[in-house]
């Protein structure tokens, strides 16, 4: 997540990725970012900045909070002059959120300065961060994002792009990097591809680099190309060439992206997210067709599946339950009480609508089932006569190590109970998830070719994993056998 942290115990709950944006060769490139990381404050609402360069100098201005409050001085942003400039919002978890986390980062060096930005995390960050400081180097932040610099330095008389390359294949997970230098602007994708990276093109010529397309279009940029796996992507005034740090590669974009964390509007490798959610609603009504009188969904990353199981399963589809449009999603919250709270003021059921009615309610995925138990209370309370819960993901069963930051399976409910204790707790008349099979196929990424799960990564609903564990292994596999331990105590008694 662009400052995944190397203590690997200490990460908790599901939290929000990170949004990167980079402009190369274009007037006012800091307005520009600045407009980018607007569309892409979805991905993250606690740290925003911006590095910017003339060409000579390279400027920063960072800060925590969301894009608005860090740049509410307007002279913060014409400060950082100059036609190329990188950018970041951040999610991090609570107690870390320090501004020494927040990003982009600025690297000072005799032979050159370099700003750093980073979506994603490294699953062998602790042992490559000891290994560093056994060596002699000095960390400014608790973040993993700093690594890859202190490697480059390693290797620096080579070069730097042959120093990058051969860091870029040192650090494992997911990340997608952008590198910002005097003259030129760097990108580059993992092995698989995990968190997406788009290419854009401004109408006087010059490019954009963005997390997602919805970002291109706020500028006016016209989508070039995704970053593909592996790739080391260098512009320069020259214009844009296309490198390789390792051709070892395979495609597993993160499946979260499209149930979750990206904004309908934005094209993933071809796949437009709204159009996949409503596909992944359309085959959740024909795997589990439900007896009621209408379909609402969980506002707003729910709605595009809600009008395809609506669709396909000819319910009408009513606004059963209305958002507030002034609160931050609820995992935002670090406490659980909080996070109740956050529920109640996110959320609020139509009670002229739902009363008297049984309701199909769609939602997009559970985590700990407090937010689902909650909106099930809500709708009754507001006189629904059945709820039935319809998740258009499978059961999220198995961490992320990869940007999600859910390394632990303490707080994932599908961990430890089967989907009949599920609805239980959450109190639904009945509860159903879409199959992996399914969520494939809704997906259907072309350029997929013969990679395995449709060039997907769908490890949190089935445990295989596209990359090796490394740091986070060995209390991977004993979360998984206390857990089998609960469940043969739980048999025997």
């Amino acid at each position: 997540m662009g400052g995944g942290h190397p203590v690997p115990a200490e990460i908790k709950g599901l939290n929000e990725e990170c949004g990167v944006f980079g402009v190369f060769g274009a007037e006012d490139a800091s307005q520009l970012v600045y407009y980018g990381l607007h569309t892409l404050q979805h991905r993250g609402q606690e740290g925003a900045g911006i590095v910017s360069t003339d060409g000579t100098e390279l400027y920063q201005h960072r800060d925590r909070g969301l894009l608005a409050q860090v740049f509410k001085d307007p002279a913060e942003l014409k400060r950082l002059v100059g036609r190329a400039a990188i950018g970041h919002v951040r999610y991090g978890t609570s107690g870390h959120n320090s501004i020494a986390n927040v990003q982009p980062f600025l690297f000072r060096f005799h032979d050159g300065d370099v700003a750093l930005a980073h979506n994603g995390n490294l699953t062998n960050a602790q042992t490559l961060r000891r290994q560093l400081e056994d060596q002699g180097a000095v960390f400014q932040s608790d973040s993993d994002t700093e690594i890859l610099i202190h490697l480059v330095r390693q290797h620096i008389k080579d070069g730097f792009i042959p120093a990058l390359k051969w860091s870029l294949n040192q650090v494992h997970g997911g990340f997608a990097y952008l590198l910002l230098q005097k003259d030129r602007l760097i990108a580059a994708l993992d092995p698989n591809g995990i968190r997406p990276l788009c290419i854009g093109q401004l109408a006087n010529g010059s490019y954009v680099v963005a997390s997602e397309t919805c970002a291109l279009d706020i500028v006016n940029a016209t989508f070039v190309r995704d970053v593909q796996p592996g790739e080391l992507i260098i512009i320069d005034r020259d214009g844009l060439h296309i490198d390789h740090y390792t051709t070892n590669t395979q495609l597993a974009i993160c499946s979260m992206e499209y149930i979750y964390f990206a904004r309908p509007d934005s094209i993933i490798h071809g796949v437009t997210v709204h159009n996949a959610r409503k596909q992944m609603g359309r085959l959740l009504a024909r795997e589990h067709p439900v007896d009621a009188d209408m379909v609402i969904g969980v506002p707003n990353s729910s709605l595009s599946a809600t009008s395809g199981y609506a669709e396909e399963s000819g319910l009408p589809y009513e606004m059963g339950l209305i958002k507030s449009q002034y609160v931050a999603r609820t995992f935002i919250q670090p406490t659980q009480a909080l996070r109740e709270r956050g529920v109640h003021l996110k959320l609020s059921a139509v009670r002229g609508v739902v009363a008297g009615k049984r309701v199909a309610v769609v939602d997009d995925s559970i985590v700990r089932g407090t937010t689902s138990k909650q909106i099930v209370q809500m709708l009754r309370h507001a006189g629904a006569k059945e709820v039935h819960l319809l998740i258009s993901s499978p059961p999220f069963r198995f961490p992320c190590f990869y940007g999600i930051d859910i390394s632990t399976r303490s707080e994932l409910m599908a961990a430890h109970y089967s989907v009949e204790q599920m609805r239980q707790f959450i109190g639904a008349d009945s509860l159903n998830f879409l199959s992996v099979n399914s969520l494939i196929k809704a997906i259907a990424v072309p350029d997929a070719g013969d990679a395995p799960n449709g060039g997907l990564t769908v490890a949190y609903f089935t445990g295989e994993y596209p990359t090796p564990l490394y740091d986070y292994e060995a209390g991977y596999l004993k979360s998984l056998n206390e857990q089998e331990r609960l469940a043969r105590k739980e048999h025997l008694s």
